[in-house]
């Protein structure tokens, strides 16, 4: 039976393996995927041991990305690119490292907004932390000739800016307002609005009237940033989905099949988190 898992700390509050759950019982794979709670100082001694603990490969979440990164024999162009790894496998006793967090946030556009990069031109990009790395990444793949970046710390934006070229442009966190115009996508890559974090203050008056508005915060699914770019009448893209096609390259790594991203299955998540929200003191 292969087996798979989620490792990080903490790690009980991942829906992965709710999501490889499902595609294994969908297409009858007798397998298993787990969470596993590994401390930093434990790490590496916990990756080496894998293969004999019986796991073929699994995915990482913080504070191990970077971590996991750095101790690979084989990285793929994505997660070279990002800087940081997500994904997992062993081929002859090598760890080989992928990043799907750029495959997760294109596809889950894709899915929700069709056509979104059609006039891939000019994107403002709220925050410059991990899943910032992956955005800009996964934009200029698709052909988008300017990034507006705003972090509350321009430094990290900064350097974000110098490792990705001349694309990327810093605005200040309290010039993102402003810098929206003529912007034909807007991205939340920061925490703000997520359950439990400061609210993420949004003014979109200068949004133009066709552009897409992606928040990747996903607890709540509907943030407060969707809900008024909504109502203004931009087309929007929840958090969710990225979370759900992130995992699909991955599991078809360990399992050998390629699952898809269902209606049922975003309703499974989605029930998990009014669940949880529900239960919150």
């Amino acid at each position: 039976m292969k087996k798979a898992c989620i490792i990080g700390w903490p790690v009980a509050h991942s829906r992965s393996p709710l999501i490889h759950g499902y595609w294994l019982r969908r297409y009858g794979i007798e397998g298993d995927y787990v969470r596993m709670p590994v401390e930093p100082e434990h790490l590496p001694q916990f990756v080496k041991a894998m293969p004999s603990l019986g796991f073929c490969g699994g995915n990482v979440t913080v504070p191990h990305k970077e971590t996991v990164f750095r101790m690979a024999d084989g990285r793929d162009e994505a997660a070279t690119a990002i800087g940081a790894a997500n994904t997992i496998w062993f081929e002859d006793g090598r760890l080989c490292v992928s990043n799907t967090d750029a495959h997760g946030f294109l596809a889950s556009l894709d899915d929700q907004t069709p056509e979104w990069d059609a006039a891939a031109g000019v994107a403002s990009l709220w925050g410059a932390g991990g899943a910032a790395r992956a955005v800009i990444h996964a934009l200029i793949g698709r052909g988008f000739e300017r990034i507006v970046l705003a972090n509350r710390s321009r430094e990290r934006a900064e350097a974000l800016a110098v490792e990705f070229g001349p694309a990327v442009l810093v605005a200040g966190w309290d010039e993102r307002a402003e810098a929206l115009r003529g912007c034909s996508l807007l991205v939340n890559a920061t925490s703000l609005g997520m359950t439990g974090s400061p609210p993420l203050e949004a003014d979109l008056s200068a949004l133009p009237g066709n552009a897409v508005v992606t928040d990747l915060v996903y607890d709540p699914l509907e943030t407060a940033l969707l809900s008024a770019a909504r109502a203004r009448g931009n087309r929007v893209a929840d958090g969710l989905g990225m979370l759900l096609h992130q995992a699909v390259p991955g599991f078809k790594r360990w399992f050998g099949i390629r699952p898809e991203v269902t209606a049922e299955l975003r309703r499974i998540v989605t029930g998990d988190l009014i669940a949880k929200a529900g239960a919150a003191p």
